[in-house]
């Protein structure tokens, strides 16, 4: 299993929106590196849901659905995968906490701030969770 984090405005699509859903298409990734990111998910994979924006905060966890399929939104070659909601956070985690918090000094979400899909570690992933009980 490998542990990722996407990164969602939540003016244009929130992870109450997910949980709604319950399962979404991960639609409109136009980073090289976030879809090559996109094309290594599995299904099961666990994702922290970050929302970007003036909230910027981890706020949810969804697991990966269905592995990397072509992109029904776009027109050349890139990928989407399926998305299915898991549960919110305790509490989100924002950017700040994130930021100096040392397990969490290498994420990608600190050092390419601009990458919307990235792998996490699980010592990542769970110092994030660690964060989120408060």
């Amino acid at each position: 299993m490998q542990y990722w984090l996407v990164k969602s405005d939540p003016e244009e699509y929130s992870f109450a929106d997910l949980e709604r859903e319950g399962t979404t298409a991960w639609t409109g990734v136009r980073n090289y590196q976030a879809r090559n990111y996109l094309r290594q998910m599995q299904v099961g994979d666990r994702v922290v849901i970050y929302h970007s924006g003036d909230e910027r905060a981890a706020v949810g966890l969804a697991r990966v659905a269905k592995a990397a399929y072509p992109d029904p939104t776009a027109e050349e070659e890139w990928d989407c995968v399926d998305l299915s909601f898991e549960r919110w956070l305790g509490r989100p985690v924002p950017l700040a906490t994130i930021k100096a918090t040392a397990a969490l000094s290498s994420m990608p979400l600190i050092k390419q701030s601009r990458l919307s899909v990235m792998p996490l570690t699980a010592e990542e992933y769970r110092a994030l969770l660690d964060l989120a009980k408060g």
